[in-house]
């Protein structure tokens, strides 16, 4: 696919690199904590009262520790978007160096870089795929950094599960796991946390050939 938009200069990509190291550290450490409270919540078990949503719209009153939970969750899902913007900066910086460092368009077109996380089915395999572009771009031969497999693979045991990332349930509808199927939402957790550190290896790995790169291209 070819971009409308040509990138003529190589752009600094250490600040960007360290945002998105810090994004994945914030993101993780949020979800350990969704951890460590749903253990919590699972602990201390349910409620004579039921679980929070009673049905036919009527919620009742959370106890200390559910009310907790949706704090550490507001928490969770702030820094989740504030990892997601990081990256993405990141990510766009060092698509366009690569472009400029291969002479070739990349292999999906820019709006792919956003979309191709959102788009269902697409966002099965693109945001690999512009990672992989970006890689093969930078460093033309030299493989692919396991990492990359290895964080893909995590992210979408955390997506695909209904229960991580992309979950469109309700807090209150966590915390009624939480106290009758833990263990689910704890494999759920471990592999976003997983994520994060292989994409903060994916990132220095990825910023670091790419360094090298625009060193040996501009002398320095």
């Amino acid at each position: 696919m070819n971009d409308d938009i040509a990138q003529p200069a190589l752009r600094p990509v250490r600040g960007a690199a360290r945002c998105a190291v810090a994004g994945l550290v914030l993101a993780g450490a949020a979800w350990a904590a969704r951890a460590v409270w749903q253990v919590r919540l699972a602990t201390a078990g349910l409620p004579p009262s039921g679980p929070p949503d009673q049905g036919d719209g009527w919620h009742r009153p959370l106890t200390g520790l559910e009310d907790a939970y949706h704090s550490v969750s507001t928490l969770g899902d702030a820094s989740t978007l504030l990892c997601a913007a990081a990256f993405l900066v990141w990510l766009s910086r060092m698509r366009d160096n690569a472009r400029v460092l291969s002479g070739q368009a990349p292999r999906y077109a820019w709006p792919w870089v956003y979309a191709g996380w959102i788009v269902p089915v697409m966002n099965l395999w693109v945001p690999r795929g512009i990672v992989a572009d970006v890689h093969h771009q930078s460093a033309p031969g030299e493989p692919l950094p396991r990492a990359v497999n290895w964080w893909w693979g995590l992210w979408l045991a955390g997506m695909v599960s209904g229960l991580g990332l992309m979950s469109t349930g309700s807090t209150d509808d966590i915390i009624e796991r939480a106290y009758t199927s833990v263990r689910l939402l704890l494999l759920v957790d471990a592999a976003v946390v997983a994520a994060a550190v292989a994409g903060i290896v994916v990132v220095r790995a990825l910023t670091a050939v790419q360094q090298e790169r625009m060193a040996a291209a501009t002398g320095h």
